[in-house]
């Protein structure tokens, strides 16, 4: 009886959680971050997808409710997102709703991250909710870089990847701007209110010209966004300490799971730079060439020809792919940079230069501790003046992190904290953050900053 409704769930899993196509169907995304996720729905929307960002961290105690509180922080707050949009269609709709015409974006990343539980888990409580267990659960994965064989009709495949990948690193830079002018703005508030123009606008012009293929009218929009940006500035106010930060994807960069730790900082005098989401995506390209580079060394020791063939054009294709998104990224990012000293991104090979350098963690490992430990180095190589690392409670990659990252910034004397996050509020944080901030300021009057 045991091993029947073991193989039932498998036979769920692979029926409900995959790559489907999503025409035809409500394709909900879950918010990430306040920019990224509204550009990439504005190409799916230009693909002729009904695509939709959800309501974020409304549902959270229903997300808490389905859960035992062991589970990762975003999964909980994914969770109660899906919930609540369901719940919020049901009543909206009555009889007339119809569980098979939505789709339930989740992506996943291999181990040793819970990240690739999370679809899982989200199908799991679906399917004990009377009427969800028909939704579907359409994700990508890191192990292929998130292809996305079986979500868009192969033919369109390689533009709205183009496309794909200019949303999020347009979605990054204009975090950047705000971070970049929100310290520094004329007036209190004008900052923000801009940014969410600004997303409103190139998401249109993402859904009106992603499919065309006419990806300079985007660029020209942005252009124009990040011009009046500038005149947001105010001149007088001096610079400020630099504060980089790290750690884990998505709490880093969900505004509410984080409890706006950005603006905090800004409050007690900084100006902070966010760790990009199209850092995580180059390194997912980058570790699929990696690891192709290693089988071909050893398919060509064993002289196994056919292995080394099928090697051989997976790591031409992954290294093809990453030098057009670097080449994409020089050109966005230099273009904005004729208005504003936004910072650039990491080359990801050369993060892994500098993890072999300092001899301290290894892209053998994986996650994201690779990035986060070797982007807090670089920071502090470059003269930042603290470094913050923000993640999940209990995340593993992210304590990594903060074991091997902590003494490494002691030792070279930048201020350093770990900002962990379940949802919960605590009473100490804002003074610890502000006891950092004073600590950055110390480090900028005696260092300067970059």
């Amino acid at each position: 009886m045991a091993k029947v409704m073991q193989l039932d769930t498998f036979r769920v899993m692979a029926e409900r959680v995959g790559r489907f196509d999503v025409q035809g169907k409500r394709f909900l995304i879950p918010e990430m971050n306040p920019v990224n996720s509204h550009l990439l729905s504005g190409v799916f929307q230009s693909y002729g997808v009904k695509s939709e960002v959800m309501e974020t961290y409304t549902g959270l105690d229903l997300g808490k409710k389905y859960t035992s509180g062991k589970e990762c922080f975003p999964c909980v707050v994914t969770l109660g997102d899906i919930l609540y949009f369901m719940q919020k269609e049901q009543q909206r709709l009555g009889d007339k709703f119809n569980p098979e015409n939505y789709m339930y974006f989740m992506p996943e990343a291999n181990g040793p991250c819970r990240f690739g539980m999370y679809n899982k888990y989200h199908r799991i409580i679906l399917d004990s909710m009377p009427g969800l267990e028909k939704v579907k659960i359409t994700s990508l994965s890191s192990d292929d870089a998130y292809d996305l064989e079986g979500l868009i009709p192969r033919e369109k495949m390689r533009d709205f990847r183009k496309a794909g990948y200019l949303s999020i690193m347009v979605g990054d830079i204009l975090d950047r701007v705000l971070w970049r002018v929100r310290p520094y703005e004329r007036s209190e508030g004008v900052t923000d209110a801009f940014i969410l123009d600004a997303r409103k606008q190139l998401t249109e012009s993402f859904a009106k010209h992603s499919f065309t293929g006419n990806l300079s009218a985007i660029l020209l929009d942005l252009e124009e966004i990040v011009k009046g940006a500038k005149e947001l500035i105010d001149p007088s106010i001096p610079r400020k300490p630099l504060i980089g930060v790290v750690g884990e994807i998505y709490v880093r960069t969900h505004v509410k799971s984080n409890q706006d730790t950005i603006r905090v900082l800004e409050r007690y005098g900084a100006e902070a730079v966010n760790a990009s989401i199209g850092e995580w995506i180059n390194y997912t390209t980058y570790e699929q060439a990696r690891l192709a580079r290693i089988a071909l060394r050893l398919h060509l020791k064993s002289f196994r020809l056919k292995e080394l063939k099928r090697d051989l054009v997976k790591y031409l294709v992954f290294n093809l792919t990453l030098f057009y998104q670097y080449m994409q990224q020089r050109k966005v990012y230099k273009m904005v940079q004729k208005y504003l000293d936004i910072m650039d991104d990491h080359k990801i090979g050369h993060l892994e230069k500098v993890l072999k350098k300092n001899n301290v963690f290894s892209f053998e490992v994986g996650t994201e501790a690779c990035l986060s430990i070797s982007s807090a180095l670089e920071h502090a190589r470059h003269g930042y003046n603290g470094i913050v690392n923000i993640f999940p409670f209990t995340c593993m990659p992210s304590n990594l992190t903060a074991s091997i990252t902590k003494p490494l910034m002691a030792k070279l004397n930048v201020p350093y904290i770990d900002v962990s996050c379940d949802g919960s509020y605590q009473p100490g944080r804002e003074a610890a953050l502000r006891t950092f901030m004073y600590q950055a300021s110390q480090h900028f009057k005696a260092h300067g900053r970059p």
